[in-house]
């Protein structure tokens, strides 16, 4: 099935109809996507890695979990498939797969799933609308970077702090000096590395395209990445899509901080979910330099419009009495797009 979630779109398989063993798993898939290929024209990619994405679902046998799901992000031009990472909006459609494919019976009214995300060991729980025991796509809830209104998915994540890094500052400080540059080395959900876009000479309103042209800049941006990902304890990030690198400066348009994301190697048209979560953390904690640029509010709890691009992302986070965030939660939408079969020619050169 091929899904729209969030502001991403990808392949959504059961963990069945796909080889058990990882190798041929990847290779499969490479085929499916068409990549190595920056046009991606000999598969279902879109050319972008925000549109050459997988999600693969199971029924979960954990205590309390519905569903197990595994995110890959293929790589568009390198024959490279990797687990390294969560995707919180190919997340929002899980749930609606879920119940399609029959490993959730569906409620009438709304049907709630929880979701174990296998990438990171943590635990999401998405609702979904299902009037009359079937899933509803159309609605008129909208999300920044989607045209159109769409049946609100709403998801809540808890215990996601240091998912891949082990502790949501791996390094133990909430700002280092790296490369000359203050950041904020942290994984809510996510590991980025948040600095001040002014601190590389630009403003943080520039457009991804004048973003991705500068190559300088990308230059500078992935080696200070490489410097990062082992203090990170993500080790070499070389060939990993983390950690993002998210440039922060003041909001613009009313929201709490202003963001320009690079995932790694491209800039995003819009922000990824756990990515925004992990920024919006940033916000909350003195000394940051997100800290020092944000707008975040008052209150044990915050929304958090994390603006982007092509709008803005809301994070709504619970702060306990010491100030430190419990647990967050985020609006998606999700469409099926198709549902059939797709054919996998031979296997590429990469």
């Amino acid at each position: 099935m091929w899904m729209r979630g969030g502001t991403s779109k990808g392949g959504y398989f059961l963990a069945s109809d796909l080889p058990e063993a990882p190798a041929a798993r990847d290779a499969l898939l490479l085929r499916i996507m068409g990549t190595p290929d920056p046009r991606q024209i000999d598969g279902m990619g879109g050319a972008d890695p925000l549109t050459s994405k997988v999600a693969v679902v199971r029924r979960s046998d954990r205590p309390g979990v519905d569903v197990d799901y595994l995110f890959l992000q293929v790589f568009v031009d390198r024959a490279r498939v990797s687990d390294a990472q969560n995707c919180g909006n190919i997340l929002a459609g899980v749930a609606p797969f879920a119940i399609e494919r029959g490993l959730v019976a569906a409620q009438d009214g709304e049907t709630a799933v929880t979701i174990y995300m296998q990438n990171s060991g943590q635990i999401a729980r998405a609702t979904v609308e299902t009037p009359e025991g079937r899933v509803r796509y159309d609605g008129v809830a909208r999300i920044d970077g989607v045209p159109g209104g769409a049946a609100p998915v709403p998801i809540s994540f808890r215990d996601t702090e240091g998912s891949s890094c082990g502790a949501l500052l791996p390094t133990g400080h909430a700002a280092d000096v790296v490369d000359g540059l203050k950041v904020t080395m942290i994984d809510n959900g996510m590991p980025c590395v948040v600095l001040a876009a002014s601190d590389l000479g630009l403003t943080g309103d520039e457009t991804p395209e004048t973003l991705d042209a500068d190559t300088a800049l990308k230059d500078r941006l992935e080696r200070l990445r490489l410097t990062c990902g082992p203090r990170m304890n993500l080790g070499d990030v070389s060939q990993k899509s983390v950690p993002k690198m998210t440039l922060v400066s003041p909001p613009r348009r009313g929201g709490t901080i202003a963001t320009r994301t690079f995932i790694p190697h491209r800039c995003h048209s819009s922000i990824g979910v756990l990515g925004a979560v992990s920024v919006a953390t940033a916000c909350l904690l003195d000394g940051t330099p997100a800290q020092a640029l944000a707008a975040p509010g008052t209150g044990a709890q915050r929304r958090m419009d994390i603006e982007h691009p092509t709008g803005r992302l809301a994070v709504l986070a619970h702060l306990d009495m010491r100030g430190a965030v419990t647990d967050t939660a985020i609006l998606r939408t999700a469409r099926k797009l198709m549902d059939g079969e797709v054919f996998a020619g031979p296997a590429r050169d990469g």
